[in-house]
């Protein structure tokens, strides 16, 4: 997908744009920004308050939207209608209007750019969503992974010349997770607030997106790393008292990562530092803490903290949690993962 992706905003830049796009799928960024290049570029500043149209699912029919496109641009090549929240179309399930609308697709005007932006997953089994590959581009945006969050990360940096650090680059993925939009937020924040060729490092992160320097899922990792358990009741703590901004099912599906790689790198003993780096999916500069965990935590203590987490993951969400609050929750997880 990245590759794909890569390839059509590099077309889209030098505007090669096709006559039809249909935009979908669960991740709203990716979609955001797809759309917003096409905008940006297939009509001139000068002439978009008569060619370019910018509307809305909800207050349209499939047939409003044939209006539009069957339109000629006035006094230019082309114009460019973008429906945005496509899924609200109001007939969107009517077969005839489907029937009209999947035959302009299969033949759509050359002078007419035709977006439809979804903000819900379209199935592309559907003929008249199938007709859009016909003349123009289907592209479907999935949820990124937590381990893709990185690599995001770093490469939004690089897109603003930015330089990050990768303690900077876990701090954000940990504090965030894979809210995209929230992390080009910060990211945008951060550049904004930095001194000219000032690198973004952890102190930075901690500065300027409101990260604690000593009470983060970071910190509280590296001390169950080093089962430092006085450092660990001190963060948690912390957490415990101010479950608003730390509340602890984020902090579970960290730690379930942290550990089960750690129980990864148990049977992959025999990779070197580059395999064992691809196969975590983690910044080789991070790979010693994990061997380092790996000499702390047996397989069947690796094993038994798992369970614990999903059980806490469990009594988090109110089952078989009795009278246990947050603050308890996180003081039995690190009992039980120290111990």
């Amino acid at each position: 997908m990245a590759n794909k992706y890569q390839q059509n905003i590099s077309e889209i830049s030098v505007n090669q744009l096709k006559p039809v796009y249909l935009v979908h799928g669960s991740e709203n960024f990716f979609i955001d920004q797809f759309v917003q290049k096409i905008i940006d570029v297939a009509i001139p500043d000068f002439e978009k308050g008569f060619n370019e149209y910018i509307l809305y699912g909800k207050d349209l029919t499939l047939g409003d939207i044939l209006n539009y496109a069957r339109k000629f641009p006035m006094m230019a090549d082309r114009q460019l209608i973008v429906v945005k929240e496509a899924h609200l179309i109001s007939d969107l399930t009517n077969k005839e209007s489907l029937a009209l609308f999947e035959s302009y697709v299969k033949n759509p005007l050359s002078s007419t750019i035709l977006v439809l932006s979804f903000g819900k997953l379209q199935d592309e089994r559907k003929t008249w969503v199938k007709a859009f590959s016909s003349h123009g581009l289907i592209m479907n945006f999935k949820k990124m992974y937590d381990n893709e969050v990185p690599d995001f990360i770093m490469s939004q940096c690089a897109e603003l010349n930015l330089k990050i650090s990768p303690k900077a680059v876990q701090l954000l993925t940990e504090h965030i997770g894979n809210n995209l939009q929230a992390i080009h937020n910060e990211i945008d924040k951060i550049k904004v607030n930095l001194k000219p060729d000032e690198a973004i490092d952890a102190g930075v992160v901690e500065r300027f997106v409101g990260i604690s320097k000593d009470f983060n899922v970071f910190e509280l990792q590296k001390a169950i790393q080093e089962k430092n358990a006085s450092k660990c009741y001190l963060i948690i703590k912390y957490f415990g008292d101010n479950t608003k901004d730390h509340p602890i099912q984020p902090i579970i599906i960290t730690l379930y990562n942290f550990f089960s790689k750690i129980l990864l790198l148990h049977s992959k003993k025999n990779s070197n530092d580059a395999e064992l780096a691809k196969i975590l999916s983690v910044n080789p500069f991070f790979l010693k803490d994990y061997k380092r965990a790996a000499q702390m935590y047996s397989i069947s203590h690796l094993m038994r903290i798992i369970h614990v987490l999903r059980l806490t993951d469990q009594r988090s969400k109110g089952i078989d949690s009795g009278s246990l609050n947050e603050s308890d929750l996180y003081k039995d997880l690190i009992f039980n993962i120290l111990n």
